[in-house]
């Protein structure tokens, strides 16, 4: 199974909730969502998919690489603003120029990544991409940007919200207003290369109260 590495916590242990039932542990890979994409596009066999946006499932979708009839809205999230442990929170979206000052503000890559590409259309709407865009320094995934907020390379970064829980060293800030960002939204479906037969029935759980109760305890939100 691929998916999205800011799913990694709960999709463990909703698995681990799956094989309590009886069933065979899945083999779970987590990566940021371009690079699952591209090993399902490349033919790489894949069971499961997990999407952090809509708009990697679509390219798949496109290229047939997903069965049909299987893609489906699995979780919401919100973005947030990480930054260490100590700093004072956001009182409004505009003070983010201020907060990182001259330090850097870590993405994950915008042009590619969901979450990035996420945060640079927040900035853009709420006019500090500009002023900000020579600040930014990238990451390969979400657990990335977030990374470089825990090791002091940068003043904060742009993350799902639920990130900030897996990580001692940093806090929010703040969440980033929902009228800036387009709807957060993670998407499951079977790729066509699936062998594993009880990939559909996994997925049904997944999507079930019991296989998304994970999720919703570390902060995700229920599809919208």
């Amino acid at each position: 199974m691929l998916a999205a590495i800011s799913l990694r916590e709960g999709m463990t242990q909703a698995a681990a909730a799956w094989v309590r039932q009886g069933h065979e542990p899945p083999r779970l890979v987590f990566a940021g969502t371009p690079a699952l994409a591209r090993q399902i596009a490349a033919g790489a066999p894949a069971d499961l998919f997990v999407s952090a946006d809509e708009a990697w499932a679509d390219r798949l979708q496109g290229q047939r690489r997903l069965r049909p009839g299987t893609r489906a809205t699995f979780l919401a999230n919100r973005l947030a603003v990480a930054v260490p442990r100590g700093r004072a929170p956001l009182r409004r979206m505009d003070d983010l120029s201020w907060l990182v000052g001259t330090g850097r503000l870590a993405l994950a890559a915008p042009e590619s990544v969901p979450a990035g590409r996420y945060a640079k259309a927040a900035l853009e709407r709420a006019g500090l991409w500009r002023g900000l865009a020579s600040r930014v320094v990238r990451a390969d995934d979400v657990r990335g940007a977030l990374a470089l907020v825990a090791r002091g390379a940068a003043a904060a970064a742009i993350v799902y919200a639920t990130d900030i829980a897996v990580e001692p060293r940093v806090r929010s800030a703040g969440l980033v207003p929902a009228r800036l960002t387009p709807p957060v939204r993670y998407v499951i479906a079977i790729p066509t290369a699936a062998r594993d037969p009880d990939a559909a029935a996994f997925r049904a759980f997944l999507l079930s109260p019991a296989g998304r109760a994970p999720f919703l305890r570390a902060g995700f939100l229920p599809p919208r």
